[in-house]
This record gives structure tokens, C-alpha cells and sequence, in this order.
């Protein structure tokens, strides 16, 4: 547990996590909801995304000019994301201006009324918005690949839902939605700032302790039948899109890390990755590659994404592939292993110097463990990862006939 990261529960079953942070004046805060697009029914996708842009549009005190304003006016920033598994709202500001984020916040969230008028609009923007995906092959990519791997799952449909489902919604849907998944058991309000930690509880409690306590049952449907695709669609850009992965662990497994650091090694932010060392570095057949791991609480998506002209396509897989067997039958030497290590420290350290980023992962934390593990705690665990550790979970996880690639072409 991070010691500097203090946590109360209030009455109503809602969290406070807050880390003190000195030599700042900017303050970040905002609810992580355990609540996101894989609770919706088949009737309701995109519902939650949907709330998201909705919160913004009207409670029973502000209208929607008033809720942009507030903030913006004082040189802070309110925003919002919808994952598959969570809702966030959250703000930065100066910290003498705290008190109106998290009075806003809790108005937003927990006081939202979905005017229908502003449903009408926020409609169109959302349609855009799905339009704007459609005509960029890297995010239809992404969301393409999501359905390949995990098909008729909740985790497979597209989080702003579809054009039939996004057209259907009203106020009572919206309500009806909340209703059903809202459990103040599992919201947690995060926040990061040079303020003391009986400071922020004073304050936040004066707006969230009349928050009736609600309960729901979660239903989330669990993934369990996997089997590997290969799906080719056609776009009219010019270059060949790639995405080729699998399900993996969940954020909970105890490989959950090797596989982690075995990833950061294969196709991380950094440079000196295996994947664009091979396919950037001595071959120039793509502009970026990158892989990525993304647990989530019952299951989780490995995917490797790259582009490359339509001539380089099919050789750049057989790179990918190759890169992947050595890591299944060619250990890391001793040095490699504590390069490895390092790199992946210092990548840590400095995201953790992101307070907004920071905030945001500590809501994320205790809604899935109910603590904040140390960077000294983190660091001490990736120290006794060994290479055969690493060479057991790409055996288990890196294996070419488990693996589904979607073939995204010029036609």
C-alpha cells in the first residue's frame, strides 16, 4: 500500500483516495464509476458513453452553459472518458478553486437530468463522432479488432454503440441505465493536490454525504469461449492496417506483471522495442508498431498494431511472428533481463510523476483492489521476475495458432 495515498469510506459506501502532493498549485480530482459499456443490454450499447457526454448537458441547478463555464473560467479543465468497464469525470484546476471542481463533479454525476433537447443534439454529435472513427482506418482498426477477438461479448461491441442503438435513447433510458448498474460501493473519488488530506475530506464530504447509499448486483456476462479468427475487411486509405492478438490475463492474475514486462519488451513506448527495432529500425517497413496489454477484471486483450504498404503486409506478420517465437525458445541473458528492468523503472517512475495521470490510476486502483501499491512495492515485485518467468507466459500466451489477426486492406 502507498503510504502517501490516504483513503476514506464515507456512510454512503463512497470512497476518497488522496494523495498530498507539494511544489504544485494544480489540483486534479474527479469519480471513477465501476460502470462502463459492457454492462449495457443488447439494447442499450452505447448508453454509457453516451451518458458520459450527457452529464455535461443539464442538472437540476445548471444548464449546460453553466457547467462548461464553471471551470473554464477560472483556467481549469473538466473532461470524461467511458472505457468497457468504467465511467470518469474528473477536472484540474488551481487548488484554491478544489471546492467548485468537487462541488461540479458531484452535481454532474450524481444529478444529471438528460433534458431532451440536449439529447436531440448531443445525438448528432455522437453520430459524428462515430463517423470521424469510421474514416480513420488506426481507431476503426482498434475497435474492429475488439470484436474479432472477443465477437458476440459485451467486451467486443464498440463503446459508442451503433447508429440504430445511439438513435433509440431518451431521458428515461438514461435513468433507467443508472438505476440498474449505480452502486456507490464501487465509486471512487480520486484526487491529487498540495492540499491536506483533512482538508479534502471536509470538503468533499459537504457534497457527497448526501449521496444516498445505492446497491446493484453486478451481472457482468464473463468471457470464456475463445477461439482465433482471421477476418480481412477492405477501406479506401492507402495503407495496409494490421491487428493480430488474443484474451490474457486478468488484472488480478498473478502473471499479470511478467506478462506485462514481457510486452513492454516486445512492443513498448520504447524505441529499442523488439517490434520496432525489426520492423522500423532494419527493415523501414512501418512508421509505428506497438503491442499492447489491457487486463480487465475477469479477462484481458493482447494486441500487436501496426501499417505498412500492401507489398510489406504479409512479410511484416511473418516479422511479428518471429519476434514472438524468440521470445517463446530464446531466454533473456542476465543483462538483458536487468536492462529490461530498468527500463521498465524508469518508465514507471515517470508516469507516476503525472499527477493528473496519477489521480486517475489511483481511482482505478481501489476500485479494483482497494489499495494503491507503492512504486517500491511494484519496483521489489518486477525485481523477482526471472527470465524463465517471462519465457513460461509467452509460451502460454504468444503461440501463432492461438492468435487472431484482422486483415484491414486497401480495396
Amino acid at each position: 500500500m502507498d503510504t502517501q495515498c490516504k483513503i476514506h469510506t464515507l456512510d454512503n459506501g463512497i470512497r476518497i483516495v488522496h494523495r498530498e502532493v507539494g511544489h504544485t498549485k494544480v489540483a486534479h480530482c474527479g469519480f471513477v464509476l465501476d460502470i462502463g459499456s459492457r454492462d449495457e443490454k443488447p439494447h442499450q450499447l452505447g448508453i454509457a458513453h453516451f451518458w458520459e457526454h450527457m452529464a455535461f448537458k443539464g442538472t437540476n441547478k445548471r444548464k449546460a452553459y453553466h457547467i462548461i463555464n464553471r471551470l473554464e473560467a477560472v483556467g481549469g479543465e473538466l473532461n470524461a472518458y467511458t472505457t468497457k468497464e468504467q465511467i470518469c469525470f474528473y477536472a484540474s484546476l488551481l487548488d484554491k478553486h478544489y471546492e467548485k471542481a468537487v462541488e461540479l463533479l458531484a452535481d454532474i454525476t450524481f444529478d444529471s437530468i438528460f433534458p431532451e433537447n440536449q439529447i436531440e443534439r448531443e445525438r448528432n454529435v455522437i453520430l459524428e463522432e462515430m463517423a470521424m472513427y469510421r474514416d480513420s482506418p488506426e481507431d476503426a482498426l482498434q475497435d474492429e479488432f475488439d470484436a474479432v477477438v472477443f465477437r458476440n461479448h459485451p467486451l467486443g461491441y464498440n463503446i459508442l454503440g451503433t447508429s440504430e442503438s445511439v438513435g433509440s435513447f431518451h431521458r428515461q433510458d438514461f435513468q433507467a441505465f443508472i438505476q440498474e448498474n449505480i452502486d456507490t460501493s464501487r465509486i471512487v473519488f480520486s484526487s491529487v493536490g498540495n492540499l491536506p488530506f483533512g482538508k479534502v475530506l471536509k470538503i468533499v464530504s459537504k457534497y457527497l454525504d448526501k449521496v444516498p447509499a445505492a446497491s446493484s448486483k453486478p451481472c457482468r456476462q464473463s468471457f470464456e469461449s475463445y477461439h482465433p479468427h482471421q477476418i480481412k475487411l477492405t477501406h479506401t486509405a492507402q495503407q495496409a492496417y494490421c491487428a493480430l492478438g488474443r484474451p490474457t490475463y486478468h488484472r488480478s492474475h498473478s502473471k499479470k506483471l511478467p506478462f506485462f514486462m514481457l510486452n513492454n519488451i516486445l512492443g513498448g513506448p520504447g524505441m529499442n522495442s523488439r517490434l520496432n527495432l525489426s520492423l522500423r529500425e532494419k527493415h523501414g517497413w512501418v512508421y509505428s508498431v506497438e503491442s499492447n496489454y489491457h487486463p480487465f477484471s475477469d479477462t484481458g486483450l493482447f494486441a500487436i498494431y501496426f501499417a505498412t504498404e500492401r507489398k510489406h503486409f504479409e512479410r511484416s506478420i511473418a516479422l511479428v511472428m518471429k519476434q514472438l517465437k524468440l521470445l517463446k525458445v530464446q531466454a533473456l541473458g542476465k543483462m538483458q533481463l536487468h536492462s529490461a528492468k530498468e527500463q521498465l523503472f524508469g518508465q514507471l517512475a515517470m508516469a507516476e510523476e503525472n499527477n493528473l495521470n496519477f489521480m486517475l490510476m489511483m481511482g482505478k486502483s481501489i476500485l479494483d483492489s482497494s489499495e494503491v501499491e507503492s512504486l517500491e512495492v511494484i519496483f521489489e515485485n518486477i525485481r523477482k521476475i526471472t527470465a524463465s518467468d517471462l519465457m513460461e507466459v509467452a509460451n502460454e500466451m504468444l503461440n501463432e495458432d492461438d492468435l487472431s489477426i484482422f486483415r484491414y486492406l486497401p480495396g
